[in-house]
């Protein structure tokens, strides 16, 4: 074997092989670390209260804040990644989010805990998740999409997990030092990212794709140095200042793709609605269950049984949603999975016993599971796979907008009215609201797709149309506007 051919099978041997899954175990445990984690905050709700004398919306900005960080920050991670790397930024996310919570152990306000365990938790868990799941397209191919599929039950294990560990230390050490040991589990991020190793790619293993965002600037410059113009101008400088602005909204934040594509500006819509109330119950189940008699240890087992059914009932969605058969209606059932979500709700409503909780929780359960398997899958439909990464950026700044104000607000409406049954009311009106809006609007845009489609069939084809009577006159015809364009109108 020459050395060029030893080259290339060592550059390829880590991919879907080998080493491979070694990555895949640390990006498995690495979404339990991430997003399984804002799902034990809940357990913590009364006692930061009764530490802070906080109200329900004072507390609430909390676990906000760090979701909103957790889903907000793919723009900034995506740059770090492109500069950096993945494995640098997986790790610089676990530092932080570890740095986070050793942090908000010492706090002496609701406000600092806002910054430490809420922002500084929260980027850091964004960091590493969206870096972790980058690295996961280099080192599988073949196997991309088994591999996404299984690093996403970690959410669904740490789901399970964490609200257990979670009252198990809060009943021995209290939440001050619960939140330092987390800082040390949340570490185990920077493990995970250093199994993440870079790939040495192959020189020519994959293409290298153009960069149309850099061609208008070099255009300009060109085109003002053409003119004698130095390259040190402060209006040569201003303007290369604003097409670097420009072209990077346009590569993060896809502004372009939403004022022109109306499916994905319908979905982009629903969905930020719908998180006004999607993050409700796992912010107010635990409290409310408290509140209502439930003792402390049974209340946080309500939020490990939504994590265990996630753990069977995610992926048995996804393979139900990929059949060929679902084509082009994905959209409809997550309309259907929200609208699920929504109308479970009202379980809570009617009776606040344990029994009727977990009969909650499983319906809550398998709802949110078809939501989980099939939000970014529905993105995939609506925007084409080139434009997909800036589409993404886009959409998850504007879904953590309405996940950072959605529970402070429910909250101060608890806080007014004393009555926690106006969390589980707001979260329905959010989700079937944007369930029915999603659908309704989506079943519209089609029906007009097919009456467009079929007006441009008969412009094209215009003799196919005509009446028989007017068959006599031929050259008429052809002078005459067609007989059917008013279509076009609707």
């Amino acid at each position: 074997m020459s050395q060029a051919e030893a080259a290339r099978h060592s550059t390829a041997k880590p991919q879907d092989q080998g080493w491979a899954w070694m990555v895949l175990l640390a990006a498995v445990v690495l979404q339990g670390l991430t997003l399984g984690f804002p799902g034990c905050i809940g357990v913590f709700f009364t006692d930061l209260q009764h530490e802070f004398q906080a109200s329900n919306s004072q507390t609430s900005w909390f676990p906000s804040i760090m979701v909103a960080a957790l889903h907000g920050g793919g723009p900034l991670c995506s740059i770090l990644v492109k500069r950096f790397g993945c494995r640098f930024v997986v790790m610089l996310g676990g530092l932080l989010s570890g740095l986070g919570m050793v942090s908000s152990s010492f706090c002496k306000s609701i406000s600092q805990l806002y910054l430490t365990a809420g922002l500084i938790t929260g980027l850091g868990s964004c960091f590493s998740f969206q870096a972790g799941v980058t690295v996961l397209g280099y080192y599988f191919v073949r196997w991309q999409t088994l591999a996404n599929a299984v690093a996403s039950t970690g959410v669904s294990l740490g789901f399970t997990l964490w609200p257990l560990l979670s009252q198990y230390l809060l009943d021995e050490m209290g939440w001050r030092n619960t939140f330092l040991i987390f800082g040390g589990i949340l570490l185990n991020c920077c493990v995970c990212g250093a199994i993440m190793r870079p790939i040495q790619l192959a020189p020519g293993s994959f293409p290298q794709p153009a960069k149309p965002e850099e061609e208008p600037e070099s255009r300009a410059e060109e085109a003002q140095l053409s003119n004698g113009a130095s390259p040190y101008h402060p209006t040569l400088q201003q303007h290369t200042r604003r097409t670097k602005c420009g072209s990077m909204l346009q590569k993060y934040l896809a502004f372009d793709i939403f004022c022109q594509n109306k499916g994905y500006q319908i979905y982009t819509i629903g969905v930020t609605w719908m998180m006004m109330g999607f993050a409700l119950p796992h912010v107010y189940l635990v409290p409310y269950a408290i509140h209502s008699g439930v003792e402390e240890h049974k209340a946080a087992l309500l939020i490990s049984i939504i994590g265990f059914i996630n753990i069977f009932i995610r992926p048995l969605t996804g393979l139900l949603s990929g059949h060929r058969v679902f084509t082009g209606k994905r959209i409809y059932l997550f309309s259907l999975a929200v609208l699920l979500c929504g109308l479970s709700n009202f379980i809570c409503v009617i009776s606040a016993e344990f029994s009727v909780l977990i009969l909650y929780c499983v319906i809550l359960s398998i709802a949110m599971s078809g939501v989980g398997a099939l939000v970014f899958q529905v993105l995939m439909d609506v925007v084409d796979m080139d434009r997909f990464s800036s589409a993404l950026g886009l959409f998850t700044v504007l879904e953590s907008i309405t996940l950072l104000i959605g529970p402070p607000l429910t909250g101060l409406l608890v806080d007014l009215t004393s009555d926690y049954h106006y969390v589980f009311y707001n979260s329905s009106f959010f989700l079937i609201s944007a369930a029915l809006f999603m659908g309704l609007s989506f079943c519209t845009l089609e029906k007009n797709n097919k009456l467009r489609k079929a007006s441009k069939a008969r412009l094209d084809n215009p003799s196919r149309y005509q009446y028989s009577e007017m068959s006599t006159e031929p050259k008429a015809e052809s002078q005459s506007p067609p007989a059917v364009e008013y279509i076009t109108c609707i």
